[in-house]
């Protein structure tokens, strides 16, 4: 096949594998050449098997432990096994120098790959230059470029975010703080959200950044700095429900009840329902994009000529007791605390 379309193995094995980067003058010619030798592709491979590649994160973080069970739970359903694989590495490490798992290189043993996780743009150049097949969880990937390329699934936690904030807003709220650290792409993503609502609304975005990797810290931390500046706030948007634990937990050690003194809303819907109050939070479906996932990535063995897919989750917001209605609105919170102290 490799002779009759003028091409190297290795360009064929990109085409067949559904891999983006390959022009469309090459792919025609390969393709050709599979419509002249009569080739049938479904015989290509007759491994059934998907690689989930969970890179640089906690083994047992909640999200991505359900995507994983929707990707799985699908793919049982369709008769295909689903290798999970854990997989840590540095964004400034070059492409060429990064060493995956060397099962995700075994095509008589994976056929395509997902990439959950958080993820950077020299892993995605290793697995292209590899020819694998792979679907990215586009909220977690770090300054990904605008054509990515390759089959993306979202979860809108952009709209979510902003729907949120209208909800505080609605509530009465002008004061509004958003917590996270920016560096991290699912809290960028959100607080993108955020800024707009506010500055939709007339309202002047405000935010208290730590720059941590763990999620209870960013929350406790940067509600404790934003107590200590004496801004006026009557209500705090956290970046995700784990770091919003972390703001229950500072706001409480600095004497202030939610929601009576300060109303506090998460993102994602992992531990909102076990807080106290239950917390108002943005419910993703992170089962879905699993299910999203292995459906993109059979469609591209089947049909690897097809141009890449992107797809969107929408969100819900959920309303629970961690956000009341002010009026008239508090004028500053750090008065509040003073009073206990």
């Amino acid at each position: 096949m490799a002779a009759v379309a003028g091409v190297s193995l290795a360009t064929v094995s990109r085409v067949l594998n559904g891999n983006s980067h390959v022009g469309p003058a090459i792919k025609k010619r390969v393709l050709g050449a599979v419509a002249e030798l009569n080739v049938d592709l479904s015989q290509h491979n007759k491994t059934k098997a998907l690689a989930f590649l969970f890179c640089n994160r906690n083994m047992l973080h909640a999200f991505h432990s359900r995507i994983l069970l929707g990707a799985q739970e699908y793919c049982a359903e369709l008769g295909w096994d689903m290798i999970f694989l854990c997989f840590n590495y540095s964004p400034q490490v070059p492409w060429k120098e990064l060493h995956v798992p060397s099962v995700v290189q075994r095509r008589d043993m994976v056929r395509a790959v997902i990439l959950a996780g958080t993820n950077s743009l020299n892993l995605i150049q290793l697995l292209e230059h590899k020819g694998i097949t792979l679907v990215a969880l586009g909220n977690n990937l770090i300054s990904p470029p605008e054509n990515l390329n390759h089959d993306v699934v979202y979860s809108d936690d952009i709209q979510g975010a902003y729907d949120v904030t209208r909800h505080l807003i609605s509530l009465g709220h002008r004061q509004i703080c958003f917590v996270g650290n920016l560096q991290l792409p699912w809290f960028s993503r959100c607080h993108a959200g955020y800024r707009k609502a506010m500055e939709e609304a007339g309202l002047k975005p405000r935010q208290s950044i730590i720059r941590s990797e763990s999620d209870a810290e960013i929350g406790y931390l940067g509600t404790k700095a934003l107590l200590a500046s004496r801004e006026p706030v009557t209500a705090i948007f956290s970046g995700n429900d784990p770091s919003a634990h972390g703001v229950y937990k500072a706001l409480r050690d600095s004497g202030l009840k939610i929601p009576d003194d300060m109303s506090v809303a998460g993102c994602n819907d992992t531990v909102g329902p076990w807080l106290y109050p239950g917390l108002t939070t943005i419910r993703e479906f992170p089962e879905q994009l699993g299910k999203v996932m292995v459906e993109l990535l059979l469609k591209r063995i089947a049909n690897p000529g097809e141009l890449p897919q992107s797809v969107t989750i929408p969100t819900e917001l959920i309303q629970r007791d961690s956000c009341r209605a002010i009026s008239p609105p508090v004028e500053n919170v750090s008065e509040l605390t003073a009073s206990r102290i």
